[in-house]
């Protein structure tokens, strides 16, 4: 089962020990591998790595990304294999939507191949990543956001 932690609120000049702590709690949710995304001057700062928490906090080695937007994931694998490109958070083609997920997207692979014919990309094996492909795809209609995700 996976584990995921997130933050909205003030500035935290360090949102990334934050969500390390949270995701701490968590850890026997998720064994294989874990993520953070931290929203700084909007862009997102991904940090992956696989094995347990204790890889993720080395891989940050200390450093504090600051903002008021932060999501964290313990991930058990269920689809793909356990590699950094699995690893929770995923984004879309432009990296502006990122997506955590517990759960089984059961028709992801035909919703992957419509994608696929759409132009998009994907960088992981996993059924989540479909998610926030399918959300932009969903935009590129010109609704909003809010609209997007309620269209699916």
């Amino acid at each position: 089962m996976c584990g995921v932690f997130g933050y909205v609120g003030e500035e935290r000049s360090d949102l990334s020990g934050f969500l390390l702590a949270g995701l701490s709690k968590l850890e026997y949710r998720g064994y294989d591998s874990a993520g953070i995304a931290i929203l700084q001057n909007g862009k997102a700062k991904i940090i992956r790595e696989t094995g347990e928490l204790s890889n993720l906090k080395r891989a940050v080695n200390g450093r504090k990304f600051s903002g008021n937007i932060g999501i964290g994931h313990t991930r058990w694998a269920t689809h793909g294999g356990v590699t950094k490109k699995n690893a929770h958070p995923h984004t879309d083609c432009s990296g502006k939507i990122l997506v955590v997920h517990n759960g089984i997207i059961e028709n992801y692979e035909r919703l992957k191949e419509q994608l696929l014919k759409h132009g998009h990309k994907f960088v992981s094996d996993t059924d989540t990543e479909v998610f926030a492909h399918l959300v932009e795809d969903k935009l590129s209609n010109k609704v909003s956001f809010h609209e997007a995700v309620r269209l699916l």
